[in-house]
């Protein structure tokens, strides 16, 4: 048994639950929302492959590899987006955050903080988790930029690494935070959540 087991976090009116097939609607709706599944550098679903990417995310939680998110407003009950433990290893008390994606409407907002921050929480205070990772596409530069912002450190890039959606082949960077890194990280990420936000961003 996976020591990542399924568990509700929220936080500033932002609820993270267990992915499920009844999040299908609102997962679909907020890929249409900015058309994501164009970007070539994501995995975001296309509106036919959204209770396949769900499937998909439920047989990998049953094998222990990955716990997937929905991400939820909770005063709307609307789907915003999707996040996910994902590369879980146990004996390293080890998981990844990834597999995220929101829609266009709440991008540069608090939700993707508010989010991390969750995850990170969970990860390091309630699992003893001793380090916490990311991987990303080469040419995803914002993904990057997003995951440097959290004070992650960059481990490295794995060349011809992974296949996109396009059939080309991908390097993957790699980066991550240590156990001992995390509480400095916290504050700082605290900060930046509870900062106001410029009147022209969702």
């Amino acid at each position: 048994m996976s020591f990542v087991q399924p568990v509700t976090l929220r936080d500033r009116g932002i609820a993270l639950e267990p992915l499920g097939l009844h999040h299908e609607a609102g997962l679909r709706e907020a890929a249409a929302d900015g058309q994501l599944w164009n970007i070539r550098v994501t995995g975001v679903p296309a509106p036919d492959e959204t209770r396949a990417y769900i499937e998909t995310a439920l047989r990998m939680r049953e094998a222990g590899s990955r716990l997937a998110f929905a991400v939820m407003e909770e005063s709307t009950g609307r789907v915003l987006g999707t996040s996910s433990y994902h590369d879980i290893v146990p004996a390293l008390r080890r998981v990844e955050i990834g597999y995220t994606w929101y829609r266009k409407s709440v991008q540069r907002s608090h939700v993707n903080t508010t989010c991390k921050l969750m995850l990170m929480c969970h990860a390091f205070d309630a699992l003893g988790c001793v380090v916490v990772g990311w991987r990303t596409d080469n040419f995803n530069f914002a993904s990057q930029r997003a995951i440097e912002r959290l004070g992650a450190k960059k481990d490295g890039v794995i060349r011809h690494h992974a296949l996109r959606r396009d059939g080309t082949v991908r390097d993957t960077v790699m980066y991550s935070l240590l156990a001992g890194e995390w509480p400095e990280v916290r504050a700082h990420l605290s900060y930046l959540r509870d900062q106001p936000r410029p009147a022209t961003q969702e």
